[in-house]
């Protein structure tokens, strides 16, 4: 059934509860710069995350475990520039925030301080639960982030569906319901069973946003670099590419060099 969509000047975190009450989607994607989050945002997504995919989509790391805090900051705030409308979310990096909630706090305010973010988000349940409300306490929002949690790769060594099994499951339910009573105020889903993420996103009153979790939940984020095909090596299931960048650039890449090399580029109209 479709929904009348609202307009909303800007998308804030209460816009986004809102969207869960009126039935309405909630759009989400990735971007690490200026050029692309400002296109992103323009095409009128909800929600831009900074994420911490920066570290495999920008530097080529194989995990996200790599950018430090300082990279995370210098990301978000050419994001931050860019955008009109969005609600930007930025991911608080490995080693910054699971150990002391006295140094997840500093992370946080860092973040929001010097990028001009609107949000962070971390990755876990009831193990980080007081690092995640200290910073709720200083006013910082948080958007969790259970199920597959790729700053976790080591110790599950695998990036395989989570939550399969039934004590997975439970635990990640009630993880869920931790989130919203202490005061996330969006939960976002990772590779974990449709049917799962569905029970998540009924029992919570707060957005739900999948990746990989089907479509009974509250909104969608995708990597922006996957879904245009940027990349071409990367092919989950829950992927769909809306473009073939990696074939259209590789083509005007090489075209330019024959045109070089031709002395084709540049003719007499692209002279002075």
């Amino acid at each position: 059934m479709s929904v009348a969509k609202k307009e909303y000047k800007r998308v804030t975190v209460k816009s986004l509860v809102d969207m869960k009450k009126n039935g309405e989607k909630i759009s989400m994607l990735t971007a690490y710069d200026y050029t692309m989050a400002k296109i992103v945002d323009g095409a009128g997504t909800d929600v831009i995350l900074v994420g911490d995919s920066a570290s495999n989509v920008m530097a080529g790391h194989e995990t996200t475990l790599p950018i430090t805090l300082d990279q995370m900051i210098y990301h978000a705030s050419s994001v931050v520039r860019a955008i009109d409308r969005a609600l930007v979310v930025v991911d608080i990096p490995f080693g910054s925030y699971q150990s002391d909630p006295k140094e997840a706090l500093r992370s946080a305010i860092r973040i929001m301080k010097e990028s001009g973010g609107h949000a962070v988000k971390m990755e876990g349940g009831s193990e980080i639960k007081e690092s995640i409300k200290r910073i709720l306490n200083a006013g910082i929002p948080v958007m969790g982030h259970l199920g597959l949690t790729p700053q976790s790769i080591y110790k599950f060594g695998t990036y395989t569906v989570r939550a399969k099994e039934e004590e997975e499951a439970e635990q990640l339910k009630s993880d869920a319901l931790m989130l919203e009573r202490i005061g996330c105020f969006a939960i976002v889903l990772e590779k974990i069973p449709a049917k799962l993420a569905q029970e998540v996103a009924k029992s919570v009153s707060i957005p739900v946003i999948g990746i990989g979790a089907g479509s009974g939940v509250d909104g969608q984020v995708l990597v922006t670099h996957d879904m245009v095909g940027m990349t071409h090596e990367f092919n989950p299931r829950f992927l769909r590419r809306y473009m073939n960048l990696y074939e259209d650039m590789t083509k005007a890449f090489t075209q330019y060099g024959k045109d070089v090399k031709s002395g084709d580029f540049p003719n007499d109209s692209e002279q002075y």
